[in-house]
């Protein structure tokens, strides 16, 4: 069937009548549907075409997963030249051409499977997928600032109807293999080592989908159903995204809603719908964003962290929380604290933790055996790696490390999660400074992306480099910061908090100014923000920093500190919090706030954004903004604080500043680094 034909990207084999079809693109860690894979398989399927087999079988080769979706360098490329359009339609030609063989199709997924491979697997006759818990399948476009371009709007509701189908496009989350056989998205699972044999065994017995389910998803496709859902799921949308922000969302519902039963007809309104996405600023800024990231993922390189065993000294919230997730990933892990009675909560938590990550109980039993207790701390020796995670005390932190450093392994690493204190301070007495970094995660640490690798001067590369190796092998995206005060996140996010908190102590009510910093796209408002971190640390972090960054702590926490009230975590702060939400006080209809509060709020941010990247806190511009985004969720679409300075124009801003600092007083005078050539330069790439 293939005679004379030689492939770059897929290895074809016929047995028994079916045609196997391996994607492996060439140099190339993860499969990527680039131009040339589809060109590739477009010649394929016409050759299936002519001489139809029993059936075709679509699996990947690489162990990384099946296909990670189109070739984002790829589509960048094509939107600076102009040709999204051919880009799209070719892609969508493509499947099409799968979709309609004469013969049935299967994908069998194993691993990741996002994007251009989801819709790929959509234009195959059935679905199968590895039960693993690598295995991740989904539609993650809009976090691109786009939406399914090569079908995936047009077949996804009409196989597991609508309102699933949105949830999933609009939300860009992953299903599990059980959670995506759940909804009808596959049509089984199977063990790893099966995978393929299953898979030519559902092609030999196809199998019939339940009529109900086939009935409910037409039905909820239907013309009066579109019109009458479609501004249910955009006023629903609007509580979580705001579309002047993120315009990708509501473009695909609007397609749902036009879209009718003609395929062709959903095909060109989807294809248009996200020709005019790629334009927008959005999605440039959150293109730029998905590249940063992957920047980071290759900060460590080939480095091998060697790392087996953890050991965690300080069974707080954040030491607990980091043990937990150091067990989840795989590592053998002890948690030391005074008594057992302070390690029993976070052992708690672990196992919610566990429960909600792992699913099946032979998992989560695993998981909870990889993880003890060791009040003695007796297990310290055997760690390869040892993070420190108590209080924000610098003489009670280096007594720990005295104890511990002298048990340690030649290769053992040692380090501290201190959110503020300078790590050089912390590495004077050591006898190994060379071995020892900040790891600073964030709380909660299942939820925030980002660790600060915290050098200082004596630092040796290597255990830089483990270090970063040792972050991604927990699934945590690592960026190595200068060990000076607050590092690079928390220096950036105080003068925000408390300018905000000035701001309510001289009247401002806290749901104003929530409000505005949401409405300039940030995840949460900044009374809301330091309520949920709790006062008491955001006060020790406030004391800790404002001397070094010329500020005063403003009036307004101490008084609710003195009188037990922390925030969230005690149920009354700024706020009173009832079942983990705040309760804000209504605001005057008649109140007007003063023009300048967003400047007063953000320009702080961007002003200590530009003197960390003058002093060299990080490497440059591009990992300043991954670390602000990733950090504190500052506005992805403004591409982080630097690239919204060049948007906006560094001399512009800097102006502000300057007026800021004439009516409000010196702390909003511009800091060194507003001459810097990164701030009027377009970003490079990352």
């Amino acid at each position: 069937m293939f005679e004379g034909l030689r492939f770059k990207h897929w290895q074809t084999t016929i047995e028994n009548g079916i045609v196997t079809l391996g994607i492996d693109r060439e140099a190339n860690h993860v499969n990527t549907l680039a131009r040339a894979v589809l060109e590739e398989l477009d010649a394929i399927l016409e050759r299936i075409a002519i001489d139809p087999p029993r059936g075709l079988l679509i699996h990947s080769l690489k162990s990384t997963g099946f296909i990670a979706g189109a070739d984002i360098h790829e589509f960048e490329r094509y939107e600076h030249e102009g040709r999204v359009t051919e880009a799209i339609e070719y892609g969508q030609q493509v499947l099409q051409k799968l979709a309609k063989l004469p013969c049935p199709s299967i994908a069998a997924i194993h691993g990741h499977c996002m994007g251009g491979g989801t819709e790929l697997a959509l234009a195959c006759s059935y679905r199968i997928a590895s039960n693993d818990l690598k295995t991740r399948i989904g539609l993650p476009e809009v976090l691109l600032g786009i939406h399914p371009g090569w079908g995936g709007t047009a077949r996804l509701p009409r196989l597991i109807g609508a309102p699933a189908a949105l949830q999933l496009m609009l939300t860009g989350r992953s299903l599990s293999a059980q959670a995506a056989r759940a909804q009808g998205l596959v049509d089984r699972i199977s063990e790893p080592q099966h995978l393929i044999e299953e898979a030519r065994q559902l092609l030999e017995k196809a199998p019939q989908q339940l009529f109900f389910k086939r009935l409910q998803a037409w039905a909820s496709n239907l013309w009066p159903v579109r019109q009458i859902l479609a501004p249910i799921v955009r006023k629903q949308t609007a509580t979580k995204a705001n579309p002047r922000h993120y315009p990708a969302p509501f473009a695909m519902i609007e397609v749902w809603r036009r879209g009718g039963g003609n395929l062709q007809q959903r095909l060109r309104l989807e294809a248009r719908s996200v020709v005019k996405l790629a334009a927008t600023p959005t999605a440039h800024n959150l293109i730029r964003v998905y590249f940063l990231q992957e920047r980071i993922k290759g900060l460590a390189g080939a480095t091998a962290h060697d790392i087996k065993h953890v050991h965690v000294v300080g069974a707080g919230v954040m030491g607990g929380d980091i043990a937990a997730w150091c067990a989840l990933h795989g590592f053998k892990v002890s948690l030391q604290d005074r008594e057992m009675r302070l390690v029993e909560p976070a052992l708690a938590r672990a196992g919610i933790l566990f429960e909600r990550r792992l699913k099946s109980p032979e998992r989560v039993a695993a998981a909870k055996s990889r993880l003890r207790a060791d009040i003695e701390g007796t297990e310290a020796a055997q760690a390869d790696l040892v993070i420190e995670a108590i209080f924000e005390d610098a003489a009670a932190k280096q007594a720990i490390y005295a104890d511990v450093e002298s048990q340690l392994s030649s290769t053992a690493l040692l380090s501290s999660n201190t959110s503020s204190i300078p790590i050089a301070e912390l590495a004077r007495s050591l006898g190994n400074p060379q071995r020892f970094f900040g790891l600073h995660f964030f709380n909660p640490v299942a939820r925030m992306p980002l660790v600060e690798v915290v050098r200082h001067p004596r630092l040796d590369a290597a255990a830089e480099h483990r270090a970063l190796a040792f972050c991604r092998a927990i699934d945590k995206l690592p960026i190595p910061v200068k060990g000076s005060p607050g590092f690079l996140v928390n220096r950036i996010l105080v003068p925000y908090l408390l300018e905000s908190i000035r701001c309510l102590s001289e009247g401002v009510p806290g749901a104003v100014l929530d409000r505005i910093a949401r409405h300039f796209g940030m995840p949460m408002g900044p009374i809301e923000l330091a309520d949920t971190v709790g006062l008491d640390v955001a006060e020790s972090v406030g004391r800790e920093l404002a001397p070094f960054l010329g500020l005063e702590l403003p009036e307004g926490i101490e008084h609710l500190l003195a009188s037990g009230k922390r925030g969230k975590k005690d149920g009354h702060g700024f706020y009173v919090w009832k079942e983990g939400k705040p309760i804000k006080p209504e605001v005057s209809k008649g109140y007007q706030a003063a023009e300048d509060l967003e400047a007063r709020m953000i320009l702080p941010m961007l002003n200590e954004s530009v003197a960390c990247l003058a002093e060299g806190v990080v490497a440059d511009a591009e990992l300043l903004d991954a670390g602000v985004i990733f950090g504190t969720g500052f506005a992805p679409f403004r591409g982080g604080p630097i690239q919204y300075i060049r948007s906006q124009g560094a001399d512009r801003v800097k102006a502000q500043l300057e007026s800021l600092a004439e009516d409000h007083g010196p702390r909003f005078k511009p800091r060194e680094g507003w001459d810097l050539p990164a701030l009027r330069e377009p970003p490079t790439q990352p």
